[in-house]
């Protein structure tokens, strides 16, 4: 005998709005409206690199793999957000000094067809700022965690004894490279503005 399972209305609809989403945000926006690009690449991603100064390398470079969300399926906000743990170095570094770079890049999400990542057709995007660890309780928390959780569920079953916390970037500065002609530097209301 077989056993069927009804899924209620609302995790359906969830999970079509997902779908959905997830295909549109593979469509590559054009390389002539950058900042729609850079906000493209950011909401597409589910991964990039932290970029901080390393104090266990005495001030030198160091940079991180770290899962990303900037929104849930339906409210794509530009602002990366990220789930770190304490015993990781990024944020020990960023606790001494959180000026911070994150790059993204296309060939990350296989869309860069015959393009290697360096070529210039492949976008590669870097947002520099400050990172932010927002607190439980204070305003953006639930949203961010939420955003990270519904992109990343694996996530929600992370050990609450590494210490885990929702940080955000607070974006300064933003370089994009998308096409042939060098990188343009993008105004970062404009890039807000932009969905």
């Amino acid at each position: 005998m077989v056993k069927h399972y009804a899924l209620p209305m609302w995790a359906m609809i969830l999970v079509i709005l997902w779908v959905t989403t997830t295909a549109a945000e593979k469509t590559r926006p054009d390389p002539n409206d950058p900042h729609r690009m850079a906000r493209w690449l950011v909401a597409s991603s589910y991964w990039a690199v932290i970029s901080t100064t390393s104090i266990h390398l005495k001030g030198a470079p160091w940079g991180n793999v770290a899962d990303v969300s900037d929104g849930d399926p339906i409210n794509s906000t530009g602002v990366p957000y990220f789930y770190l743990t304490s015993l990781d170095p990024t944020p020990q570094d960023l606790a001494a000094n959180p000026n911070c770079s994150v790059t993204f890049s296309e060939d990350a999400l296989g869309t860069c067809a015959e393009f290697d990542a360096e070529d210039p057709r492949c976008a590669k995007l870097t947002l520099y700022g400050q990172m932010e660890a927002i607190q439980p309780g204070n305003i953006g928390f639930d949203f961010a965690k939420n955003a990270l959780f519904t992109k990343h569920p694996q996530m929600k079953g992370w050990p609450d004894d590494h210490k885990f916390n929702v940080y955000k970037l607070n974006i300064e500065d933003i370089f994009l490279v998308d096409y042939f002609g060098g990188p343009k530097k993008l105004n970062v209301t404009e890039y807000f503005q932009k969905v």
